[in-house]
């Protein structure tokens, strides 16, 4: 290859990737603005007691007093802290599945599947914030006496802790369902990418729809459920059902605590979800960039 061809090569890379951070720098711009820097700052009020004076705001150094006073003295966070992340464990993984299962009933081949499609996604456009705090208020998105089944009660008998599990997956099992909206969509639009000639290949080396399943489907969406889980763990971090997102909100109006609280707050809670994060990532991620090489044993 001659010298000019190189040159020429990498003048057209440098003017794609100035084109890119361009086409970037909007968002680029947004995030340094609205997200960066209040995190930073966030941090930065955590370590300072924070006042609304005549005078303006006051910041006062006090080290990590609002850390271990919002960890070891406040006898409502900690507790609200480990409740979120029991329902965490618990939500997150249930909306992934359902969400997946849903996304395979309504990929197949049957009579009416958009109307179906369009119920599951219907509550993610019309139950907008303001419409849930109202359903949430008024008991409608509970399952009423689910500890006063019989099976529960069996469960409850063998392991109460296998018993609590179930009864917070299915005190807002309705919740559940509208969390599976835009998981669902993720879903259906990987197992549509999924190359047909996998299915037909295996079937000819004698797989059975289960191994295609397990072989196939599963490795191939599993960067979806990573997608998913994340936004899942996110959205439900934001959400008015989780315990310590209201903690949050009722401490920065807090006038005796100040702001410095309740940045301490948001920042230990923000760390919480970051691990969470960290942690979906490392037990969902590819490690082979290349495509999956399906093996079977063929029947005799």
């Amino acid at each position: 290859m001659s010298k000019h061809a190189v040159k020429t090569g990498k003048g057209k890379r440098r003017r794609d990737n100035i084109r890119g951070y361009l086409f970037l720098s909007p968002w680029l711009l947004g995030f340094l603005m609205f997200t960066f820097f209040p995190l930073f700052y966030t941090f930065y009020l955590s370590f300072h007691n924070v006042k609304n004076t005549a005078l303006g705001w006051e910041l006062t150094p006090i080290g990590f007093e609002n850390h271990i006073t919002a960890l070891l003295r406040n006898v409502e966070f900690t507790p609200a802290l480990l409740s979120f992340i029991l329902m965490a464990l618990v939500y997150v993984p249930g909306i992934v599945i359902i969400a997946f299962i849903l996304a395979i009933l309504l990929n197949q081949k049957l009579k009416f599947r958009s109307f179906f499609r369009t119920i599951f996604f219907l509550p993610v456009i019309v139950l907008s914030g303001s419409v849930m705090h109202q359903l949430m208020d008024t008991g409608s998105t509970d399952i009423m006496f689910v500890d006063q089944i019989f099976i529960f009660s069996m469960v409850y008998n063998f392991s109460p802790f296998i018993a609590r599990i179930i009864y917070i997956l299915f005190e807002n099992f309705t919740m559940l369902l509208w969390f599976t909206g835009i998981p669902i969509v993720l879903f259906i639009n990987g197992l549509q990418k999924i190359d047909i000639s996998l299915y037909e290949a295996s079937q000819i080396d004698g797989a059975s729809p289960w191994q295609s399943f397990w072989k196939i489907t599963v490795p191939v969406i599993k960067p979806i459920a990573l997608i998913s889980t994340l936004y899942t763990i996110v959205q439900l971090g934001m959400f008015p059902i989780n315990p310590v997102y209201s903690m949050i909100q009722e401490a920065i109006y807090n006038t005796a605590a100040g702001l410095g609280l309740a940045s301490a707050y948001a920042y230990i809670y923000s760390l919480v979800i970051a691990l969470m994060i960290g942690l979906a990532y490392l037990l969902l991620r590819n490690k082979e960039v290349v495509a999956p090489v399906v093996k079977y044993r063929t029947r005799g």
